[in-house]
């Protein structure tokens, strides 16, 4: 179940892709299937386990391109263990909502990508998430649970007070928001065969749709993504570095050649055709998965 819509966010392959707060790896293992060197950060040892295990496995299975890499590793927001400028593209999905310092995530990630690089960011869109928060305490008020509700213009705000230059949004997983609602109305902490028996009807829903992409809820979700589409998504850019100067001649020649001016190479463009995404490896973890 992905929420980056990679039609929109162009991937080549050999791009150097960090996907940040990675959990199950589900956009990780997407770009490693496109071609790119990936690493999977997370702060949560067990899940990372669990991304290396899958990596190996599509390795194994030869389901990434030659030249593809995939690295899974634990790690830090707020202290990436990377140089800067060294990503061509970052993903940020579900994780914002969870850090207070959310500025200073932004800065990190704009740190380590490029000039001219990619970001994806999504988080819970404002007004499915003001019902869950409604609906139940127990759905935000847990260790490491949602922290703050954006809003769409605060966090575009955010981003570009972070130096980045957004170019496009949308809403993803309209179908997922009921599946919330109900969670919440009838006890987050119940899942699987202890859940209400509305829960578990919708999450069979949530994941045959996975399974099978049948036309009739794509159709479906379409329609519904503008108005209670789960996550809201951001793309944007790094701007290039200006253009500078080199120095005309040796200063005791007086009045040297003009100046020649040099500047970074533009981002690599175009993206591969789009690959299965990986819900057959994780179609029941990802029905209405959040973290």
């Amino acid at each position: 179940m992905l929420t980056v819509d990679f039609s929109r966010f162009p991937l080549a392959p050999g791009d150097r892709v960090l996907d940040l707060g990675c959990g199950a790896g589900r956009h990780a293992f997407e770009c490693y299937r496109r071609g790119a060197q990936v690493v999977a950060l997370d702060q949560n040892g067990d899940e990372i386990r669990e991304v290396a295990k899958w990596f190996a496995a599509m390795k194994e299975a030869g389901e990434a391109p030659a030249g593809a890499s995939a690295t899974a590793m634990e790690g830090d927001a707020l202290a990436l263990p990377f140089p800067d400028d060294s990503f061509d593209v970052v993903i940020i999905s579900e994780v914002m909502e969870h850090i207070p310092d959310d500025k200073g995530v932004l800065a990190e990630m704009v740190r380590v990508l490029r000039p001219g690089g990619r970001i994806a960011v999504t988080v819970p869109r404002y007004g499915p998430e003001k019902v869950c928060w409604a609906l139940s305490d127990a759905y935000h008020e847990v260790e490491g649970g949602h922290i703050r509700i954006y809003r769409g213009d605060e966090l575009l705000g955010k981003m570009r007070e972070a130096g980045l230059e957004p170019y496009g949004t949308h809403h993803a997983h309209g179908l997922h928001s009921p599946y919330w609602w109900l969670k919440c109305a009838f006890g987050v902490g119940r899942d699987g065969k202890d859940a209400a028996l509305p829960v578990q009807a919708y999450h069979k829903l949530l994941v045959w749709d996975i399974m099978k992409k049948p036309l009739a809820t794509r159709l479906a979700e379409r329609a519904l993504n503008p108005v209670i589409g789960k996550s809201f998504v951001v793309y944007a850019t790094k701007p290039h570095l200006p253009e500078t100067s080199a120095a005309a001649g040796p200063a005791a020649e007086g009045a040297g050649e003009p100046a020649k001016a040099t500047a970074k190479a533009p981002a690599r463009s175009g993206a591969k055709a789009p690959a299965k995404s990986a819900a057959k490896t994780s179609a029941k973890t990802s029905a209405g998965a959040a973290k």
